[in-house]
């Protein structure tokens, strides 16, 4: 039997997002290269688990990372530091409570803001090497994440790659930028993080059942003073595969870069998880090819009207709950539990009654 179930919430919704995992086996020195403006898991699974820490831009050591605003200490021992800034470049320590290291982590969380941006279907190109005189016959180059699955599948997409900036000296290991350089200021426009866009169509692959679990923001309004408003879409971020959609038309990077569309803005710092709309209109956001969460931007009656139609119209369709909302609930345990503890009930209970069913889930927010 088909269940449909439309929660109302009266309250402000918050942001739901990803994060990153970085694991270090016990006893190693991890190096990792990360954006600013990422929420970062590092993981240290111990009982008494203790983490000192040592940012390189200052030459500042710390033992008590709880009285960083943005660094909280996870009950199992791994910390999570919330939109890390450039400024946290640098060392973290785990050690147990009879002060012997388990882990070491060196992060260099490179500067999204100054991000390069290229698309490889207009002939833009990314970041050549450069060479730096401080000694040592330094070369500056971009090391590349893979790239990311395409954004869509059976219709022509577009997939995107990370890339960190590195300094190599001959016959050592290249390091990330500013874990390098560490408290060395330099002048260049070359030290800094790019993103990578290409064309891609791929087929879509079968799935045994289909995931239909979505949010909806209702009555989403433009800014009176600006004329626009920023779109946030749930689970998206710069290192997963995000599309949007204005009215069933896919917005792509490249319409973007090359000026073709004026309508929207995707950001690049968060590789397309938020979107500035200037119109009325409504908007839907997909992840790793799953529709996640649609916007009603019309704020009037009648566009409410034909959105409920449209929902009345998909909910024909039979299917079977996916992960999408175990993943928004694992999201809220993570980085809003202060903030969410009304949605998360909510959530929890949504998830008990529907298993062992088949059903449409769509949450529905004003």
């Amino acid at each position: 039997m088909l269940t449909t179930w439309h929660l109302l919430l009266g309250f402000t919704v918050p942001v739901l997002g990803h994060y990153v995992s970085v694991t270090c086996p016990p006893g190693k020195v991890c190096q990792q290269a990360l954006l600013s403006g990422s929420t970062v898991l590092l993981h240290c699974n111990i009982s008494g688990a203790r983490w000192y820490h040592f940012f390189m831009q200052h030459d500042q050591w710390s033992s008590n990372v709880s009285i960083i605003p943005n660094v909280n200490v996870m009950p199992g021992g791994s910390i999570v530091i919330t939109k890390a800034l450039p400024s946290q470049t640098g060392i973290y320590y785990c050690r147990d409570k009879n002060n012997r290291q388990v882990t070491r982590y060196e992060i260099d969380f490179q500067d999204v803001s100054k991000l390069h941006l290229t698309h490889r279907g207009l002939g833009q190109r990314p970041l050549q090497n450069e060479t730096l005189i401080l000694g040592h016959k330094e070369r500056v180059f971009t090391q590349w994440e893979p790239w990311q699955d395409c954004n869509r599948c059976k219709k022509p997409g577009e997939r995107k790659r990370v890339g960190y900036c590195y300094i190599e000296v001959p016959l050592e290991k290249p390091v990330p930028c500013w874990l390098y350089l560490g408290a060395i200021k330099i002048m260049s426009n070359r030290m800094r993080p790019e993103l990578q866009v290409e064309d891609c169509q791929v087929q879509c692959v079968p799935e045994p059942s289909s995931n239909m679990n979505f949010i909806i923001f209702d009555n989403y309004r433009l800014n009176e003073g600006s004329g626009s408003t920023w779109l946030t879409c749930p689970l998206a971020s710069i290192y997963r595969p995000v599309v949007w959609e204005l009215d069933d038309r896919p917005l792509t990077w490249k319409g973007q870069l090359s000026g073709q569309d004026v309508s929207t803005f995707l950001d690049p710092s968060t590789g397309g998880q938020q979107l500035q709309i200037f119109k009325s209109a409504i908007y839907k956001c997909f992840v790793q090819q799953e529709f996640i969460a649609r916007f009603n931007a019309q704020g009037n009656q009648d566009a409410l009207g034909a959105l409920q139609d449209k929902i009345k119209a998909e909910e024909a369709l039979q299917g079977q709950p996916g992960p999408t909302l175990r993943r928004l609930a694992l999201t809220l345990l993570v980085g809003t539990v202060l903030a969410a503890a009304t949605l998360l009930l909510l959530l929890l209970r949504l998830l008990r009654a529907s298993r062992g069913k088949r059903s449409r889930q769509t949450l529905l927010v004003k």
